[in-house]
């Protein structure tokens, strides 16, 4: 709806990352994020990725959703210059800068990285790149935290009317089923 499918890419990959690697609670649970081979496995998966992944590597994307996750807190606190002070550094770190790559057999691509980079610097460019045209093209209210109780995962809304709250069906439906007992409490009383 908003964002164009590369673009959506990065945004869906930003909150994959962060949901993966990044302490917090998660649907109402505390959440421990992943480390040494499981880290590994846990960016395999947020990016759906069938490469060889070393330890640094995810280690690296580790520190980018740390990052990233500030700029999702930020942007759903309504701190649009904290959020950009953490996207700018992150892109002069990641190196981010446009070009356009071509596969063979496939058409023209922008991305926001070198040839020569690391996986991770790739990602990690592309998704402060993502992050930053979605906050720069007035689109930072649709980064989010989860409005649900014990829950900090992140997300990116493409609802029609910008109206998500949560990060997940499952913490609406928690929340839906709490506001439902209560309510049921209160009349029970």
């Amino acid at each position: 709806m908003l964002f164009d499918s590369h673009m959506r890419i990065l945004l869906e990959a930003s909150v994959a990352l962060v949901n993966a690697l990044t302490d917090g609670q998660a649907h109402g649970r505390r959440y421990i994020a992943p480390e040494g081979a499981q880290r590994v496995g846990a960016v395999r998966a947020a990016l759906a990725a069938g490469t060889d992944l070393e330890v640094g590597e995810a280690d690296r994307l580790a520190d980018t959703a740390r990052a990233l996750r500030g700029v999702f807190e930020a942007a759903a606190a309504d701190r649009l210059d904290d959020a950009a002070a953490a996207l700018n550094a992150l892109l002069r770190e990641s190196g981010a800068r446009p070009q356009l790559d071509r596969t063979p057999g496939e058409p023209w691509q922008v991305h926001f990285h070198g040839a020569d980079d690391s996986y991770a610097v790739g990602w990690s460019a592309g998704c402060a790149t993502g992050l930053a045209m979605a906050l720069g093209g007035d689109h930072a209210g649709r980064l989010g935290v989860c409005a649900a109780p014990h829950c900090d995962r992140v997300y990116v809304d493409t609802s029609r009317n910008a109206g998500r709250q949560f990060c997940s069906t499952t913490c609406q439906n928690r929340v839906k089923a709490a506001a439902f007992r209560a309510r049921r409490a209160g009349h029970d009383a």
